[in-house]
């Protein structure tokens, strides 16, 4: 695999962040864009047990409905509602409004879904309000070592700086891996990275 990532030494941290992401944007896409569907869809259906063991038994589980190319999540939230877990999904009310959590209580039922000022599919304005216990993130790129780079509108960045005690753990494709990002104070590092084939751990960086 190819890592995408222009020199971040060059130029500002705006200026390096935007390359990146048109680089894994684009790397995302065209990863995707080869796979073959019934391929795609066995891929990433259920959380590995080691990550399963991170869940404390009936916590409220964060997750995402995907958008576009990114890393599918849905058979996470199918899988861990089955299995005793809580499924939430973000929630806006409006683009300048904070990211909250909703809790989406039968994963199998797309039609309980409306669309957000963001695209992205969000449980209805009637539907409970959430606390993850935990946080499943989409992402652009990462490194090895738990660092993420995102859409670029911080939601999740500030979401999990008002909640400094929820973990959270990412989920892309493998060609998502850069060998390093740009990392400012107010970025959080994840616990772990679940990709198709692997599962990185921040503290150290291995596999799973």
């Amino acid at each position: 695999m190819v890592d995408p990532s222009p020199p971040i030494s060059s130029g500002s941290f705006a200026d390096a962040k935007a390359a990146l992401r048109r680089a894994y944007r684009q790397a995302r896409a065209e990863h995707v864009a080869g796979l073959p569907a019934g391929l795609r869809a066995l891929m990433l259906s259920r959380p590995p047990a080691p990550v399963v063991e991170m869940i404390p038994p009936g916590a409220t589980v964060g997750l995402y409905h995907p958008v576009g190319s990114e890393a599918p999540a849905l058979g996470w939230a199918r899988w861990l509602s089955e299995n005793g877990w809580s499924v939430a999904l973000p929630w806006f009310a409006s683009r300048t409004a904070p990211m909250d959590f909703r809790i989406w209580d039968n994963p199998w039922d797309e039609s309980l879904l409306a669309p957000g000022p963001w695209r992205a599919l969000q449980p209805a304005a009637d539907a409970p309000v959430a606390a993850p216990d935990i946080v499943v993130v989409p992402l652009l790129a990462f490194t090895a070592e738990g660092h993420r780079l995102g859409q670029g509108g911080g939601h999740y960045d500030r979401w999990l700086d008002a909640h400094p005690r929820v973990p959270a753990i990412g989920l892309a494709w493998d060609c998502q891996l850069a060998a390093e990002l740009p990392v400012e104070s107010h970025d959080r590092t994840l616990v772990a990275v679940v990709t198709p084939t692997r599962i990185y751990h921040a503290e150290t960086a291995g596999e799973g």
